[in-house]
């Protein structure tokens, strides 16, 4: 199934999400469907906020990004960044949740992370590169981050037009999404 991606505005991408148990209600599935929904809007990761979930759930596949190695393409459940690299670096990121806003963003090389694979088995691991980008920002997604909150105030200053029509619905995006209409909790 392929869900709509929520769109910026939308309270949900703010929340700090709650972490998961096993018995998750048909969390593989849902877990196939994020791959799912995440290819078919050509995106590298996609967190559960971004469907309009509250969970502490990610996925990401890098390999579209990787020149030079194969790309790391799995779930994240639970997840927490417990060592960030000094070193950082600039890339430009974009987000399926704010469709056509791009910009460099400033991250760790490296990080470790904690978290637990799809059939619950705990990992301790560390990335660098592109798969440690992709992680962070879909990490910031669980933690209620968007990759806007990492601009200079003269940066987001000029953004500012296009976040507030992204929030009344003027959206261009060739998958399907989501506009917050003032229900959610």
């Amino acid at each position: 199934m392929i869900y709509p991606i929520v769109i910026y505005g939308d309270p949900v991408l703010r929340k700090t999400a709650e972490d998961i148990t096993k018995d998750y209600p048909d969390l593989q599935k849902l877990i196939f469907d994020m791959f799912e929904t995440m290819h078919a809007a050509n995106g590298v990761g996609l967190a559960a906020p971004q469907i309009g979930k509250a969970i502490r759930l990610f996925v990401i596949d890098s390999s579209k990004m990787e020149e030079d190695e194969p790309g790391v393409k799995m779930a994240f459940i639970n997840a927490e960044i417990i060592e960030e690299s000094e070193e950082e670096w600039k890339f430009e990121e974009g987000c399926l949740s704010i469709p056509g806003i791009r910009d460099k963003v400033e991250r760790p090389e490296e990080i470790r992370i904690k978290f637990l694979d799809e059939n619950f088995r705990a990992h301790d691991e560390v990335f660098n590169g592109i798969a440690a980008r992709v992680i962070q920002h879909e990490y910031d997604h669980i933690e209620g981050v968007l990759f806007t909150d990492h601009l200079t105030a003269f940066k987001k200053n000029l953004i500012k037009g296009k976040l507030t029509a992204l929030t009344k619905g003027e959206v261009e995006a060739s998958y399907p999404y989501k506009v917050y209409q003032g229900k959610r909790k």
